[in-house]
């Protein structure tokens, strides 16, 4: 997802084009993901249920105009009104804003492709780059158990628990979207697939994987659907222009197989070619994506992000094609995907063997054709009188300033159904802290008449003191132990504050291995192997 940029009045996001890639041998994955992807996708159409949050500062930076709190500062003290009542109460019924210190605002975020290369890295035996650690996508890689709404738009649930840490406790935002229409209901889709064939997806794991997903997606998609296929190395060429399928599988098929790896890695052309393509066969009334499948390893043309983001802006501005970012490969320049793909209004995966490939081309992606809202946007308010710091835990570069919250033109995240977003806050609470802690809402534009909705929830003093984090209910541990996993692994770097309750791997391990065995999900155990391997390497 992408937040604001100056064009829309945006803030840009922090510049993160330096190469973060870590050294380490290539993981020896999927040489037989032909016969168990072919195999077919699962008979749900629904999306694939996803959650997000992890650690820093809430209001580092500035919000709507005033300073924000630093770490392990306290937020100044706020006079009363005249009614009595603190001037950052939230209870439902005010009407004013609280001091801007008390206020946390992000737009919405569904990565998950930092933990998807971390776990990879982990498993070949390498520690992640800290730079490549983003806490939230951590957690948004974990299901979640929150009610959907019974409509378009969002459920808001907001709980806690407490830390080891004196006074401070753990506070979960989850927002959900209701589970698409189906399949058959959803709207056409116009996908223009960009594959880098250049000379590093020669290794196992990176084309092999790429062809036999898109010979995957060619079968999954529906008859009205339409496909585009560019291939880059060191030039661009179109292999196929905007096809709709109808009896045109087959042609697909074979444009498919006939992709090979060749020379150097240029993708401003492929990005350039694959967005001429895109306009050229944008369909009204579909939804127009870019589907960029590479290792990022840019080393020929225009090698930054930079030269390539204007470009992209202009397609979502002008014609409403949006990225969709498929990083695969050992060795990953995760952080040039993902500038590229939050200019594009979009999401980044990382895939690394067959399971994965799988949810990404049965379930996100054709989830991702249908959309639940646009501009998304969440604001959590603090009460002062009950909280005397508070900490977002992650969305470093998904911050907005607060008095743009409702300001639509203010570009948020884009959002499709049965997707849940969290936000882990850190909060420390005043002593003796009783009744209203903090109110979440969500902010989002309806995906066709762009009219603007909210909904809200809050959280009081006894949801967040009652029993420890490693005693909640079995999701909520899930989120937390993510979230301490990628606080361990970007300590490393430097530059960040451990998240306060942050528990060594050791008992980390012993956590989510029970975990893993208490909710018998495959994703809670690959978490459960990567605490092991990280403490491990770590020592």
């Amino acid at each position: 997802m992408t937040l604001r940029t100056p064009g829309r009045h945006r803030h840009r996001r922090r510049d993160r084009s330096r190469d973060r890639r870590p050294a380490g041998p290539a993981l020896l994955a999927v040489l037989a993901a032909g016969a168990v992807l072919l195999s077919g996708c699962s008979a749900s159409d629904s999306g694939h249920d996803r959650s997000g949050g992890t650690a820093q500062e809430a209001g580092r930076g500035t919000r709507g105009g005033n300073p924000a709190p630093v770490p392990g500062q306290s937020a100044p003290g706020t006079a009363e009104r005249a009614d009595g009542t603190a001037q950052g109460e939230d209870d439902g019924r005010r009407t004013a804003a609280p001091p801007p210190d008390y206020l946390s605002t992000f737009a919405l975020d569904v990565d998950t492709a930092s933990w998807g290369y971390a776990r990879r890295t982990l498993a070949d035996g390498k520690l992640p780059d800290p730079a490549t650690v983003r806490p939230e996508e951590f957690v948004n890689s974990f299901r979640q158990d929150y009610r959907q709404p019974d409509g378009n738009g969002f459920s808001v649930t907001v709980d806690g628990a407490r830390t080891d840490a004196a006074d401070w406790s753990l506070m979960r935002v989850g927002l959900a979207t209701r589970t698409g229409l189906g399949q058959e209901r959803r709207p056409p889709a116009a996908l223009t697939f960009v594959v880098d064939i250049s000379g590093s997806m020669a290794e196992p794991g990176r084309l092999d994987l790429v062809r036999t997903s898109l010979d995957l997606m060619t079968d999954r998609l529906r008859d009205d659907d339409s496909v585009a296929i560019v291939a880059f190395s060191d030039k661009a060429e179109t292999r196929l222009p905007m096809t709709r399928l109808d009896d045109n599988r087959e042609r697909v098929h074979q444009v498919v197989d006939r992709l090979r790896p060749t020379d150097s890695t240029n993708v401003e052309a492929g990005v350039t070619r694959g967005y001429d393509t895109a306009v050229e066969g944008r369909r009204a009334g579909a939804t127009n994506r870019v589907v960029l499948l590479s290792d990022a390893l840019a080393n020929t043309g225009a090698t930054s992000a930079d030269a390539l983001l204007k470009r992209i802006d202009g397609a979502r501005r002008d014609h409403g094609i949006t990225l969709f970012g498929v990083g695969v490969g050992s060795d990953y320049n995760d952080s040039f995907m993902e500038r590229l793909v939050d200019k594009g209004d979009g999401h980044t995966v990382y895939v690394s063997d067959q399971e994965e490939a799988r949810r990404v081309f049965c379930d996100e992606l054709p989830a991702q054709v249908e959309l639940r809202a646009r501009d998304a946007k969440a604001q959590v308010s603090f009460d002062p009188r009950n909280v005397e710091r508070f900490r977002l835990i992650g969305y470093d570069n998904r911050r907005v300033a607060d008095d743009s919250f409702r300001d639509d033109s203010v570009d948020g995240g884009e959002v499709g159904p049965g997707h849940t977003v969290t936000a882990l806050y850190a909060v420390r609470l005043r002593p003796g802290a009783s009744g209203h802690v903090a109110t979440a809402t969500v902010r989002w534009l309806d995906p066709d008449g762009r009219a603007p909705h909210e909904e809200s929830g809050r959280v009081e003093a006894s949801a967040l003191t009652g029993g420890g984090w490693d005693q909640a209910a079995p999701r909520f541990q899930v989120a937390a132990a993510a979230a301490y996993l990628a606080s361990s692994l970007r300590e490393r770097g430097g530059g960040w504050e451990a998240v306060p309750g942050a528990v060594g791997l050791g008992r980390l391990s012993e956590i989510t291995a029970r975990l893993a065995e208490r909710t018998e999900d495959p994703e809670v155990r690959q978490l459960s192997e990567a605490v092991r391997q990280a403490r491990r390497l770590m020592g």
